[in-house]
Formats: structure tokens, C-alpha cells, sequence
């Protein structure tokens, strides 16, 4: 199960081409359950994604992944009417970016939009349980929560003109 939380982004943090980071294509095949097809780099992986109601301010996901290789990646993708999203993705360890240890085994993934979605920026975090994610008290360059609001789904980005 994945459990996260979704924030705009107030600022950018400081010295960002230090984390690790890469380009991310995908595209959808549909909604309901999510068929997510994704690049990133030289891997290709099929998404099954199926949201899960629990009263929490996370989202929860019942989350499947599997390798695809590149001919079949090509073959799915002409089959995506539903849209693509294109975003570089930064890794940051939380604890060393705060330095005082209170997001020990946190990741913060910043995603930075772009073509038609250009300006965005939304970073996650992954929890490993509903206590610590309901807990969590983000870094100052966190925005607003979007958790819960369906027009931060990468799904509804894809789907917009």
C-alpha cells in the first residue's frame, strides 16, 4: 500500500542539483482503476493503481507495479488518449536537507512540470504508515496540502487540454 501526501511548492530548496534527479514521461490508459504507463530513463513499468477510502488526510493506494520493455511501452502508449505528463523528479532526503534528524527515512519528491503543464510544482512524501503521514509537520518550502483535491492527480493533469 502507498500512502502519501501532496503539497504545492512555496519555494524550491536551496542547491537543488545536488539531489538525485530524472525525467518522467507517462501517460494514461484510464482512470478507474489508474493504468499508468511511465519512462523513466532506459525503464519502462506498467502502474496499477486503485485508491483506497480511508479517513485519513493522506492518500492511500493499493499500488502494483511491472517492468514493461520498451517495444511494449510504444505499443500502450499509442493507446493513451488520455494525455501525458512530462516532469524532471528530485529526490531529497528530508533529514539531510532539515539536518536535525526529524524526517529520519523521509523523501520528499519535487516534481517540476513541463510542456503544457510548465510552472507547476508539486512534491510528495511517501509514509510508511497512516500515524506518521496524519503527524507530519512539512519543511517551510511545503505549500498548501493537496492531498485531497483531484486536480493535483497526475491522472486529471494528463486529461486536461
Amino acid at each position: 500500500m502507498e500512502i502519501e501526501r501532496k503539497y504545492l511548492v512555496r519555494y524550491l530548496p536551496e542547491n537543488l542539483d545536488q539531489y538525485e534527479h530524472f525525467e518522467i514521461e507517462q501517460a494514461y490508459l484510464c482512470t478507474s482503476p489508474t493504468l499508468r504507463i511511465r519512462k523513466i530513463g532506459d525503464a519502462y513499468i506498467l502502474t496499477v493503481k486503485e485508491k483506497l477510502r480511508i479517513d485519513s488526510s493522506a492518500i492511500h493506494n493499493r499500488e502494483e507495479e511491472f517492468t514493461l520493455s520498451e517495444q511494449t511501452y510504444q505499443y500502450l502508449l499509442a493507446k493513451c488518449d488520455i494525455g501525458r505528463v512530462g516532469k524532471t523528479r528530485y529526490r531529497i532526503n528530508l533529514r539531510k536537507q532539515m539536518g536535525d534528524g526529524a524526517y529520519e527515512g523521509l523523501f520528499a519528491e519535487l516534481d517540476i512540470f513541463h510542456g503544457r503543464h510548465k510552472g507547476l510544482l508539486l512534491v510528495e512524501v511517501e509514509f510508511p504508515n497512516t500515524q506518521i503521514a496524519n503527524s507530519f509537520v512539512p519543511p517551510e518550502w511545503f505549500g498548501e496540502d493537496v492531498s485531497s483535491d483531484y486536480h493535483y492527480r497526475n491522472s486529471y493533469l494528463a486529461s486536461m487540454p
